[in-house]
C-alpha cells in the first residue's frame, strides 16, 4: 500500500459553531474521517472481491458484464440499469459511485458545469481509487466552506440535476452527507464479513 493519499484530520472547533453549514460540514468532515480510515485499511483482494458472483464491479473496459458502464479510462464501473436496481456491490463500486456523485456534484456546482458522472475516472487500483475519492470528496468540502452561511439555502446554486436545481443548496449537502454515511457503512460491513470469513 502506498503512504498518505489524503487521510483527513478533522477540526473539532467546527462542533461549537452554531449554524446549518457548520453542522452540516462537521457531519461531513466526522463521517470522511471514519471511512477514510477504513478505506486506508482496504487490501486490493478485498477492493474487487464480490460478495456473491456477478456482483456489480469495477472491470476492465471490455469486460463489464452489464450492458451500461461507467468510467472514462482503462477502468469502468459496471452499472445497473435502473437507478434503484437492487444487488450486492463491491467495495471498488461502492468507492467508484461515491466519486462520481462527488464529482458531478462539485462539477455543476462549483466547477465549468460541463463533466457528468459518466466522464469520471474509475479505477481497479485500490490506491488510486481511494486518492481520487479524496480528492472530491475533499474538493466538495472546500466548496462548501466557501459559501457564506446566509447563502447555504440559495435555491438553484447547484445545477447537477432538476430536483438540485429546484431546492436550497443546504439540502444537497445533506444529501451528499447521506450518501457518505449509507455507502460507507456498506464498505464497514463488507470488509468486516471478508475479515471474520475463515475462507
Amino acid at each position: 500500500m502506498r503512504g498518505d493519499y489524503g487521510a483527513p484530520e478533522f477540526d473539532w472547533s467546527i462542533l461549537e459553531v452554531p449554524t446549518p453549514k457548520a453542522m452540516a460540514l462537521g457531519q461531513l468532515g466526522f463521517s470522511w474521517l471514519e471511512l477514510a480510515g477504513r478505506l486506508a485499511t482496504v487490501t486490493q483482494e478485498e477492493f474487487l472481491r464480490e460478495p456473491r458472483p456477478g456482483a456489480f464491479n469495477v472491470v476492465r473496459r471490455g469486460e463489464a458484464r452489464t450492458p451500461r458502464t461507467l468510467g472514462t479510462g482503462e477502468w469502468v464501473a459496471e452499472w445497473p440499469e435502473g437507478p434503484d436496481e437492487p444487488g450486492p456491490r463491491t467495495i471498488a463500486w461502492l468507492v467508484a459511485h461515491l466519486t462520481e456523485t462527488y464529482v458531478e456534484r462539485w462539477e455543476w456546482t462549483f466547477g465549468e458545469r460541463q463533466r457528468r458522472r459518466q466522464d469520471v475516472v474509475v479505477h481497479g487500483d485500490v490506491d488510486d481509487a481511494r486518492e481520487e475519492l479524496a480528492r472530491w470528496v475533499g474538493a466538495w468540502r472546500e466548496g462548501v466552506e466557501s459559501v457564506p452561511d446566509d447563502e447555504i439555502m440559495t435555491v438553484g446554486l447547484s445545477q447537477a440535476t432538476e430536483i438540485d436545481a429546484a431546492a436550497p443548496f443546504g439540502h444537497l449537502v445533506l444529501h451528499l452527507n447521506r450518501e457518505l454515511i449509507h455507502h460507507g457503512s456498506e464498505i464497514f460491513v463488507l470488509t468486516d464479513l471478508y475479515r471474520s470469513d475463515p475462507a
